[in-house]
């Protein structure tokens, strides 16, 4: 099935562009208190080397507008000022150099409130995103419907983007996040069918690592393969560095990442007569910065060998404390087991 994106408008976060044709992002968010600037420094360090895209900061309070700057100074990647309730915040964060706003207008006040940031947003060129969970959606809404659903979050959604664009205000991202996999699903379907602003995918409150992998790669996948994101956010009860490397996982494997390895491996049976598990690890960690759109094949025996994995760029084999290295599924060395992994390193490095 061939990738193709709903057509979106641009965004410009800092000096990253989404939504368009620019390359889905990954996101993620610090999950060290505010007023720790010196632990979330470290943490966005982290971030970026990790390969995050954009990072998002909770400003709970005026003290925390410090962290702004010292972010800005520390990292290239834009930092996401995440506001509740007051707007002043977000002014402050506007003024102290932020590149993105996450407010709902609806939260925030009266008409004069939201103006006012909206109009601090556009004469500094940073956009708003708009973001709606189902534990926030409006009392009027959630009478509406009886209970949080996909339509729920559409409708508060969109009554968050009007007021914005009452204000002539349309440089705004969206994000409706429920940790209902099913229910988030259907509301990005429908939010995609009624508007073009770009939209930031994600599972909420998804758990911790191992469930949050299940869900997101279920939640953000399923909507990747039908063209529907323009940023990703894994969100893991973990350290959030985990959370980027998830992200790039999932363009991965929905195909729309492809300056990447993509590694077949097998799940080994009897007939397998080397550590093929320690292998594929090894193999996995060497190939992680590698921007070479490969396949690469890890395979226990003959059968899933050249035959089964003839569609790769480049594998291995296992034999008999031994295995053969392929090319496009013809067989071009044997080696033993002790020198697989640096031979199989030496040539992918002539690809």
């Amino acid at each position: 099935m061939a990738f193709e994106r709903r057509k979106s408008k641009e965004v410009r976060i800092g000096d990253l562009t989404v939504g368009g044709n620019s390359p889905i992002a990954v996101q993620s968010m610090l999950n060290i208190p505010a007023h720790d600037i010196e632990g979330s420094v470290k943490q966005a360090k982290a971030l970026e080397k990790a390969g995050c895209q954009i990072i998002r900061a909770a400003i709970p309070d005026m003290d925390a507008v410090k962290l702004i700057p010292a972010l800005k100074e520390a990292v290239k990647v834009p930092i996401v000022a995440d506001i509740h309730f007051d707007y002043r915040l977000a002014l402050e964060s506007i003024a102290a150099g932020i590149d993105k706003i996450r407010i709902n207008p609806g939260n925030i006040g009266s008409k004069d409130r939201v103006k006012a940031v909206a109009d601090a947003c556009a004469n500094n060129g940073i956009p708003i995103r708009v973001g709606v969970n189902s534990g926030s959606i409006e009392k009027d809404i959630l009478a509406k419907y009886g209970a949080p659903t996909a339509q729920a979050l559409v409708d508060s959604a969109m009554s968050h983007v009007c007021m914005l664009e009452e204000c002539d205000f349309d440089n705004i991202v969206i994000s409706l996040k429920s940790s209902d996999v099913p229910m988030t699903v259907e509301a990005y379907e429908l939010i995609s069918k009624i508007c073009d602003y770009p939209l930031h995918v994600g599972i909420t409150e998804a758990g911790t690592w191992k469930m949050s992998l299940v869900k997101s790669s279920v939640g953000i996948g399923s909507l990747l393969l039908h063209g529907i994101g323009d940023t990703i956010r894994v969100s893991m009860t973990d350290d959030p560095v985990k959370e980027v490397a998830a992200g790039y996982d999932i363009l991965r494997a929905t195909g729309a990442k492809k300056d990447c390895v993509q590694i077949v491996s097998c799940p080994t049976c009897g007939r397998t007569k080397i550590d093929l598990i320690s292998l594929a690890n090894a193999v996995e960690e060497r190939l992680a910065s590698c921007n070479k759109p490969l396949k690469v094949a890890v395979m226990g025996c003959a059968v899933n060998g050249p035959g089964e994995a003839r569609e790769a760029d480049i594998g291995i084999a296992g034999g008999d404390g031994c295995a053969l290295i392929f090319k496009k599924g013809k067989i071009i060395k044997k080696v033993p087991e002790s020198e697989v992994l640096d031979s199989l390193m030496e040539e992918i490095d002539k690809l």
